[in-house]
C-alpha cells in the first residue's frame, strides 16, 4: 500500500438543472487534480443536478440524464484520479440520493445515502428511498467511507464504515447556511471521529439556490478532532490534502486554515450572494426597485449594488402627497452615494383618477385602509410595467417583521421577483445597515464608507401612506415585535412561553392574530434569502386557512 494519499476537495458552486455545466465543473477539478498528482478529487452532494432539486429529480428523464452525465464523465476521465461525484442513483426502480466513485473510466462504486432529512428545508422521505448501510470502498489501496451529508450526523452509519475496515471518511454535502450552523456542523464532525477514531473530511458546496445559499466552509479532521484545514466560507475553492499513514492510522497533513467571519458579515454576504445567483442562474442582468427613503428600500439597493453593480440597479422613488422632503431627500442622497440610475414617478395623478374612478361606487363611506393600499398599488403597478418595460427584474423590500404580520400590500409593496431581505427582522435590519457602513470587503461590488445615511437609520419608521403615519400605530415596538415573533416562529413558542418571558399577553395575542392571518399573504411573496432555520418558506409550511388559536 502507498503511504500517501492525496486527495483534492471540490467546494463547486452547482445549477440545478445545468447538467453538462456541472459535468464540466467537475471535468476542470479533476484535470486541476491530476495536474497536482492527485489520487481522487472530491465534489459534493448531488452534484451533477445542482442541489437541492425538490420534485425535478422525480422526472425520469431528468434522473437518467444525469446518469449519462456521470458515465460520461467516467469515459472522459479515465486516465487519472478517481472522481467522487454526488448524483441520483435509479436501482431497483427505486431513487437515491448517491454518490458515484468513477475510476479508470468506469463507475466502479456506488453510495447510496441512509439518514435522509425531512425538516426545514429538506423533504428527502418524499424523494429518495433509503438506503443499506454499505462497506467502505477502495481507491488506490485506501479503504473510504462516505456518509452522504445527513448520514455524517447520525452515529450508526461512520461507526458501521469504521466496523467493516474505513480507514478515513470524506462526508460530501449540499447543507445550506443558517445563522450559527458552522458550529453545529463541527459538533457532529468532531462527535464521529471521535467515535471511529478515523480522519474525517466534510465537503460542502457554495453558491445559492432559490432561497438557499450553500456556504462551504469545507474542512478536515485528524483523529481527536483536530483541525488539519479549513476552507473559505461561500467562495469556490480548490485544495489538496495530503494523508500519510502511520502505525497508528492516517493523518492529514496542515492545510490552509482560512478565518471565517462573524454572523453580521455572513448574514450580509448570504443576501448578497443568493441575489447575484438567482440573477446568474435565471438569466436576469438588471434590477429595479422603488425606493422610499426608509431603511428596507436603502438595504435592498445596497445589497443589489453589492452583488450586481450600480450600472445593473435602477432605483425609483414614487413619492405621494404624503411622502415628507425628508424622505425625498434620503433616497436622492443614498441613490447618488451608491451611484445606481435614479428615476422619480409621482404617484399624484394617478391616484386622483383612480380615486375619481371609484367614487361612485364608495360613495358614503369613509376612507380607511383602502385608499392607503390603493397608494402602495399604484407603485407596483408602476414599478411593474418598468419592469417589463426594461426587462429588470423587480426586487421587493419587506423584512420579516413584516412579512410575519401582514404589514405589507398584497399585489403592492410585496410585487417583485425576488426579497433579499424576506428572513431579516427590523431589528436587525437596523443593525445590519450599521455594519454594512463600517465595513467593506472585496466581494462587494458597491462603494466603502457610509453608503446608508445616517438620517435614514435614525429617523421613526413609515409606509407614508397618510398624515403623520408611523409604523407603531398599527404595530408594537419593533423591539417587541421581533422579540415575540422569534419566539412564536422560529421557537414554536406557546402564547404562555411568550407571557413567561416577560411580554403582555394582550399583545402576544394580536401578534399571534396577524402571524396566522397573514399565511396567505406569505404563500403568494417572492422568494427571498434565508437566513434562519425558520425562514418563511419551506421551513414553515402552515395552512392558509386555521381556525386555531392558542388556547394558553
Amino acid at each position: 500500500m502507498s503511504h500517501t494519499f492525496r486527495l483534492t476537495l471540490a467546494q463547486l458552486n452547482p445549477t440545478v438543472g445545468d447538467l453538462a455545466g456541472n459535468a464540466q465543473k467537475a471535468r476542470d477539478a479533476w484535470a486541476t487534480a491530476k495536474e497536482a498528482r492527485a489520487d481522487m478529487v472530491a465534489l459534493p452532494e448531488m452534484f451533477i443536478t445542482g442541489y437541492q432539486t425538490q420534485d425535478l429529480i422525480m422526472k425520469p428523464a431528468f434522473a437518467a440524464a444525469a446518469l449519462a452525465e456521470i458515465e460520461a464523465l467516467a469515459r472522459d476521465c479515465a486516465d487519472g484520479p478517481a472522481i467522487g461525484i454526488g448524483g441520483p442513483v435509479r436501482q431497483d426502480d427505486l431513487l437515491y440520493n448517491g454518490y458515484f466513485i468513477l475510476q479508470k473510466g468506469e463507475i466502479v462504486h456506488r453510495v447510496l445515502k441512509r439518514e435522509r432529512p425531512n425538516d426545514g428545508v429538506f423533504d428527502e422521505v418524499r424523494l429518495y428511498a433509503q438506503g443499506a448501510v454499505q462497506g467502505p470502498y477502495e481507491i488506490n489501496g485506501l479503504r473510504i467511507g462516505t456518509p452522504i451529508c445527513e448520514d455524517a450526523w447520525h452515529a450508526e452509519v461512520s461507526e458501521a464504515l469504521a466496523e467493516t475496515g474505513a480507514e478515513i471518511l470524506i462526508v460530501p454535502n449540499g447543507s445550506p447556511y443558517h445563522r450559527n450552523k458552522s458550529d453545529v456542523r463541527m459538533n457532529h464532525m468532531v462527535a464521529r471521529v471521535t467515535e471511529t477514531e478515523l480522519p474525517l473530511v466534510y465537503l460542502n458546496m457554495v453558491g445559492a439556490q432559490d432561497d438557499q445559499c450553500f456556504d462551504g466552509g469545507s474542512f478536515a479532521l485528524n483523529t481527536g478532532g483536530a483541525l488539519a484545514a479549513r476552507l473559505p466560507v461561500f467562495d469556490e475553492a480548490i485544495e489538496m490534502l495530503e494523508f500519510t499513514q502511520t502505525n497508528t492510522g492516517w493523518v492529514i497533513a496542515d492545510g490552509p486554515r482560512t478565518p471565517h467571519p462573524d454572523a453580521w458579515e455572513q448574514d450580509y454576504r448570504v443576501m448578497v450572494e443568493t441575489l447575484r445567483d438567482y440573477m446568474g442562474k435565471t438569466s436576469f442582468k438588471k434590477v429595479l426597485l422603488g425606493l422610499s427613503g426608509g431603511i428596507d428600500s436603502a438595504i435592498v439597493a445596497t445589497i443589489a449594488v453589492d452583488a450586481l453593480g450600480a450600472e445593473n440597479v435602477r432605483c425609483v422613488m414614487l413619492p405621494s402627497e404624503y411622502t415628507s422632503q425628508g424622505s425625498l431627500d434620503d433616497a436622492k442622497d443614498i441613490a447618488e452615494r451608491l451611484g445606481v440610475h435614479y428615476d422619480t414617478v409621482p404617484i399624484s395623478g394617478p391616484r386622483a383618477a383612480v380615486t375619481e374612478t371609484l367614487a361612485p361606487v364608495f360613495n358614503g363611506l369613509d376612507a380607511d385602509i383602502t385608499e392607503e393600499n390603493i397608494q402602495s398599488r399604484l407603485r407596483g403597478l408602476l414599478l411593474m410595467a418598468m419592469s417589463n418595460k426594461f426587462g429588470e427584474m423587480l426586487l421587493t423590500t419587506g423584512n420579516k417583521s413584516e412579512v410575519a404580520v401582514g404589514y405589507a400590500t398584497i399585489y403592492g409593496d410585496m410585487s417583485g421577483g425576488y426579497n433579499p431581505i424576506k428572513d431579516l427582522y427590523k431589528t436587525r435590519v437596523f443593525e445590519q445597515c450599521r455594519w454594512r457602513n463600517a465595513n467593506h470587503r472585496s466581494w462587494m461590488m458597491g462603494p466603502e464608507g457610509e453608503v446608508i445615511p445616517t438620517p435614514i437609520i435614525d429617523k421613526p419608521p413609515s409606509a407614508e401612506l397618510r398624515e403623520d403615519q408611523k409604523d407603531e400605530d398599527s404595530l408594537p415596538p419593533y423591539e417587541i415585535l421581533d422579540g415575540i415573533l422569534t419566539m412564536l416562529v422560529d421557537e414554536e413558542a406557546s402564547v404562555a412561553d411568550c407571557v413567561a418571558a416577560g411580554y403582555d399577553r394582550d399583545t402576544v395575542k394580536r401578534v399571534e392574530h396577524l402571524l396566522y392571518i397573514s399565511e396567505y399573504k406569505r404563500f403568494q411573496s417572492a422568494p427571498g434569502a434565508r437566513l434562519t432555520h425558520r425562514a418563511f418558506w419551506l421551513d414553515r409550511r402552515y395552512p392558509i386557512v386555521s381556525h386555531w388559536r392558542d388556547p394558553s
